[in-house]
């Protein structure tokens, strides 16, 4: 099953009043396993970013101006995300905003039944209690360390693994169950330890391994553990 984690950054909270995206971010998800392969783009809002939107997520005029509007990279961020399930933290708000910019180049919108949302999930799951990304990553002792701004694929890293322990538990081998073929593209395989070329010592004292034995010796004439 492949999901896509997103998410996106914008000048502002609502799309019919002039505000546009200005940074998407996506990782895959195969299995619940992450690929390693990501979508990650600027774009130009062609118009100026609010201040308050500036210090959320730091992104500026002049670091926008020569960036692709979202009309040169629509397309190829549809041809990302294909038909898989969009995981997004507060779904509304990104696929609103996803969705105007799709209609403003007359592109397919993206169907509300697509999208996961990790907010509500968390809302019913732990009713009361914070529900933000940075209260999650609380919860399930994720390192957000690197998150002193809002940005879309560093957050999307993030929110794939809040998405895993709410659902159950992030994989043992969330990053490592992929690799690289010859051709550079990421591929995802069954990865297993591999056996120690040597065994570790135990790590029983001598004085414990006698304890033992003689506590066995009393357990009559085959107790189970004195099988091999």
């Amino acid at each position: 099953m492949r999901e896509i984690v997103l998410d996106t950054e914008t000048t502002g909270f609502d799309p019919e009043t002039g505000d546009r995206i200005v940074e998407i971010g996506a990782v895959e998800l195969m299995g619940h396993v992450a690929t390693g392969k990501t979508y990650h783009q600027y774009i130009n809002p062609e118009r100026a970013m609010p201040e308050d939107a500036f210090q959320v997520h730091g992104l500026g005029d002049d670091f926008l101006r020569d960036k692709p509007k979202f009309a040169q990279v629509g397309q190829a961020f549809l041809d990302f995300i294909g038909d898989a399930k969009l995981v997004i933290h507060n779904a509304a708000f990104d696929i609103k905003f996803l969705n105007a910019e799709l209609k403003w180049m007359n592109l397919p919108q993206i169907p509300w039944e697509q999208a996961i949302d990790t907010l509500a999930i968390a809302r019913k799951k732990f009713p009361g209690s914070p529900a933000s990304l940075d209260a999650l990553c609380r919860r399930f002792n994720i390192d957000n360390g690197a998150r002193t701004l809002h940005g879309a694929l560093l957050d999307s890293e993030i929110l794939a693994e809040v998405y895993l322990e709410l659902i159950g538990g992030r994989q043992p081998d969330f990053a490592l169950s992929h690799r690289s073929d010859s051709t550079g593209e990421t591929v995802t395989n069954g990865w297993k330890p591999q056996p120690r070329p040597m065994p570790l010592p135990s790590r029983l004292s001598e004085q414990e391994a006698a304890a033992h034995a003689e506590f066995i010796s009393k357990l009559g004439d085959d107790p189970l553990w004195s099988k091999a």
